[in-house]
């Protein structure tokens, strides 16, 4: 059994940014907020905090700031991960230097290895890692899915701790879950699987909503973990429609107009993301209302 990274909710954090780079004032509000509402770790640099639109220096002093403003209050995962091999070890190397927890990798996305490929490049940043990491399966972005068999070859590393599953293939999941047992911890990288996949052994979720409602999505996580299914599973559903409307677009298009909503940044992205069509944003808007946290 490896220890947990963290058990619960972790943001995958929006990046705040303006025109000219990003917006540190505005970041690091958030963090000391997110911390504040009792989130449990900070994904940084991932998916949602648009990674792939930073330059290399931007998305180390990213890495790097998190680190630093969050300060151990919670533990602080660095997404490293890409599609050439190399660069996601030497980046996962620094990360691990300047004090991050974990890091967060995905799957080689373009290049669609095979199934020994994916064995070989996990194997290779692991080895080259002083934390645990946190394997990333999302086939829907990257072109290729991890399989449970090759999870439980990668889950004898002593360096794999976990896989944030965002296949959205329940069955795939549950496969995963008996294979691995207690070798590979699995978080729900979908949140409208969150209490599903709790109840196949998972230990959380990192999450989009939680940039939004950082209390809840921890609480539906621990209210069920601490055997309260029932208002888990209600939770769940009552934010099925926020969920929803959170990815009617592209993710991080639909939060970050949220967060904007909510006063936490601008409502700025890089290209190829363009901000939210105005119909779709409308919707969202009045699903925050709803939830009491529009402005």
């Amino acid at each position: 059994m490896k220890n947990p990274i963290f058990t619960g909710a972790a943001t995958a954090i929006v990046t705040p940014m303006t025109e000219s780079g990003v917006d540190y004032e505005a970041y690091g509000k958030l963090i000391d907020w997110q911390i504040e509402q009792g989130i449990d770790a900070i994904v940084a640099a991932g998916t949602t905090g648009e990674g792939s639109t930073l330059t290399d220096a931007e998305h180390r002093e990213v890495l790097r700031y998190t680190v630093e403003r969050v300060n151990h209050r919670v533990p602080v995962i660095a997404g490293t991960g890409s599609n050439d091999i190399a660069y996601a070890i030497d980046l996962t190397r620094f990360a691990c230097e300047i004090g991050a927890d974990a890091m967060l990798v995905v799957t080689p996305y373009y290049n669609k290895a095979t199934q020994k490929g994916l064995i070989q490049s996990f194997t290779a940043i692991a080895d080259a890692s002083t934390k645990p990491l946190i394997l990333y399966n999302v086939p829907s972005r990257t072109g290729c899915n991890l399989t449970p068999e090759s999870c439980a070859v990668l889950a004898e590393h002593p360096n794999i701790a976990a896989i944030k599953e965002a296949s959205g293939n329940i069955s795939q999941i549950a496969k995963l879950a008996s294979l691995v047992g207690d070798k590979m911890d699995i978080y729900s990288g979908n949140d409208d699987q969150i209490v599903p996949i709790l109840s196949l052994g998972g230990k959380g979720v990192i999450s989009v909503l939680s940039n939004l409602l950082p209390k809840e999505t921890s609480q539906m996580c621990h209210k069920y973990l601490e055997g309260d299914v029932k208002t888990a599973a209600a939770m769940q559903l009552e934010y099925i429609d926020l969920i929803d409307a959170l990815f009617c677009e592209v993710n991080p298009i639909p939060v970050k107009a949220a967060m904007a909503n909510m006063g936490f940044c601008e409502n700025i992205l890089r290209l190829p993301l363009t901000p939210m069509e105005a119909q779709n944003e409308a919707k969202l808007v009045a699903l925050m209302k709803k939830a009491g946290i529009a402005l």
